[in-house]
């Protein structure tokens, strides 16, 4: 069985059913709750890299906090990445990883893409 990494915040919808889903799929995953226990900022790069996407593409521009530390859509990965490591809610969730591999669990079923290959 392969092992399985989420990214996890229990307040949220997405993320709950991506869990239920692998659960569901008969697998444990480690659950990491990075609002309790923050991503340094060289954590969120290697997530990065393994989903293929930049600091822009993984932000939550709908937080509070995506506004009030002053960022925008011309804000550098290097200011977006260091907001996301002061405030872990700006982080889209869930992430999902799987070795040297990560999905977006949005939707849930993404997970499905880490166990096809």
């Amino acid at each position: 069985m392969k092992e399985l990494t989420i990214y996890h915040n229990p307040r949220c919808s997405k993320s709950r059913a991506t869990l239920a889903l692998i659960e569901a799929l008969g697998i444990s995953p480690n659950v990491v709750l990075y609002l309790e226990e923050p991503l340094s900022a060289d954590a969120i790069s290697v997530l990065l890299r393994q989903l293929g996407m930049t600091a822009q593409d993984l932000v939550r521009r709908g937080e509070e906090a995506y506004k009030t530390l002053g960022l925008h859509r011309d804000s550098s990965d290097a200011e977006i990445l260091a907001a996301m490591v002061k405030e872990p809610k700006l982080i889209e969730r869930p992430i999902v990883v799987c070795g040297d591999r990560a999905v977006l669990g949005r939707p849930p079923e993404n997970v499905t893409q880490l166990l096809d290959g």
